[in-house]
């Protein structure tokens, strides 16, 4: 049985599906698709689901391929769900942009619901490999999105309503739009919001044409 998270619009394939299994007592979740809004509450439904003599629950994010900082409260989800019940709860098989936005919010990639060792030193972030500056910019990105995740959060979810893209569209519009006007992530997502709510000032020039370059480019 699997559980699917919302799609906010139709003719979208990148929602989050759910799939898993019993081994004994063990629960064994297989989330596929992409963490991003509604994906926190996808997963406490199947959660709720699972047997009364559930003593553990594994997932394997392999098929993950994509996560915002809405993947954040998906781990927050399951990091209660096993503090609740008192069963051990791990998150496991992380790869690509997921892996990097986990490596920048400073949680262990091998499973960041494992708690630290006593005495370990704090998690920090590793250095981009080489120097190639759309990897620089992207890893500023992702740093800005985990300091403003609320806005940034409703920002991408106007665009994947607005214009039926996925998610991954509609943060790479983000990311354009903030390069090409040299604003950050969080002015570029205030003026996504404040155009579809037309309350507070109205967001710079340089800001607008930049959401107007990006949305032309990767949602034509």
């Amino acid at each position: 049985m699997t559980s699917a998270a919302p799609s906010p619009s139709s003719g979208r394939h990148d929602v989050l599906v759910i799939g898993g299994r019993m081994d004994a007592d063990r629960a064994l979740l297989t989330p596929r698709g992409e963490l991003v809004r509604g994906c926190a509450d996808t997963l406490a439904e199947k959660l709720a689901r699972l047997p009364a003599r559930t003593a553990r629950v594994d997932l394997d994010m392999s098929g993950v391929r994509f996560m915002d900082t809405a993947g954040l409260r998906f781990l927050d989800v399951l990091r209660d769900h096993g503090r609740r019940r008192s069963v051990p709860v791990t998150a496991t098989r992380w790869s690509g942009q997921p892996r990097r936005l986990l490596e920048l919010a400073g949680l262990d990639t091998t499973d960041p619901l494992r708690p630290p060792r006593r005495g370990a030193p704090a998690p920090s972030t590793p250095a981009p490999h080489g120097t190639d500056r759309a990897h620089l910019e992207e890893v500023e990105q992702l740093r800005q999105a985990i300091a403003a995740r609320p806005v940034i959060d409703r920002a991408r979810g106007i665009l994947m309503a607005s214009h039926g893209c996925s998610s991954e569209a509609a943060w790479r519009v983000l990311r354009e739009a903030s390069r090409l006007s040299g604003a950050g992530l969080r002015t570029v997502a205030a003026a996504v919001t404040a155009d579809a709510g037309r309350t507070g000032p109205r967001p710079p020039e340089e800001v607008r044409k930049a959401l107007a370059t990006a949305l032309a480019h990767h949602l034509p």
